[in-house]
């Protein structure tokens, strides 16, 4: 009988395909709450929450991984003022970008020569990324992992769903009635593709007076947590519109840690609250260093 070369043999194929799988379940096993982030439009502030609940979970002393599936528009790396390229390890795993002690952070733009090049990829490859940003990184033991989703109900969420059923969803909307329509589409999403929705986040929910620091409702109020009620889903909080987060973003340095007494910085603190009760967790004593 001819000896396989282990080249084109489909039953070694085969073999290499479950232990990629095998090694994607591990890596999975070693993070114990996944938050997938999404929206149901762009323009929200979806990836800002996302952000801002993995800087707020990461300063509560978690270990906590930021994972940017926006493969077509990414933008954590640059509201977190991260440049260069990721690092490889000795046994050629990818080394996520860290940010302060317990933040690690993966893009696709963190892989690209130019930053600024369009990535330009069907459905099939980009869950491959996926995976890959999962099995090829090395995240070590994580509290958690939250995955910035681009909006809508295309082909990363239903990879994400799909690799990673267990995720919990948060799902990021605005009061106006044209941002809530889109939330219940990917309220109705989640359900069909049996993702558990941890609740909803108002993002822009108002504005206090700078100089007054009363609060104006620059939108219509109460869509977001409405919305949850009608669903049945939880409300997990509204965070107020703040131009500051706006120049925080683009200078790379996040209004958490430069204003933690900030409205909005303790709006996030509140809806982290809520994320951290509804997953009945005890807050770590520890301050992780790995």
């Amino acid at each position: 009988m001819e000896k396989c070369e282990g080249k084109s043999c489909s039953s070694c194929e085969k073999r290499h395909q479950e232990s990629k799988d095998e090694i994607l379940r591990c890596k999975l096993d070693r993070i114990k709450y996944k938050l997938i982030v999404m929206s149901g439009k762009g323009g929200v502030g979806k990836s800002s929450v996302a952000v801002y609940c993995a800087l707020e979970l990461a300063n509560r002393g978690y270990r906590v991984g930021l994972m940017d599936v926006d493969l077509h528009g990414p933008s954590v790396p640059r509201m977190l003022g991260l440049q260069g390229l990721l690092g490889v390890t000795p046994n050629q795993e990818i080394m996520p970008h860290r940010y302060g002690r317990n933040l690690q952070v993966v893009s696709i733009e963190s892989l690209l020569q130019d930053r600024d090049s369009a990535v330009i990829w069907r459905g099939p490859i980009k869950h491959g990324v996926i995976k890959q940003f999962i099995a090829d990184i090395e995240w070590g033991d994580l509290d958690f992992l939250v995955i910035d989703c681009p909006p809508g109900t295309g082909d990363e969420p239903l990879s994400i769903a799909h690799i990673i059923p267990e995720a919990q969803a948060v799902i990021v909307t605005t009061p106006q009635e044209v941002a809530l329509a889109d939330v219940r589409k990917s309220i109705n999403f989640c359900r069909k593709v049996g993702l558990n929705i941890l609740g909803i986040v108002e993002n822009m929910a108002g504005l206090y007076c700078p100089h007054c620091g009363g609060f104006v409702p620059i939108f219509k109020t109460g869509g977001g947590e409405k919305t949850a009620k009608d669903m049945g889903i939880a409300f997990l909080g509204s965070l107020p519109f703040n131009p500051a987060v706006v120049e925080a973003g683009d200078s790379g340095k996040p209004i958490l840690e430069k204003n933690p007494g900030d409205p909005f910085s303790d709006a996030v603190k509140t809806v982290v609250d809520e994320i951290v009760a509804r997953l009945q967790l005890v807050p770590p004593c520890r301050m992780a260093t790995n």
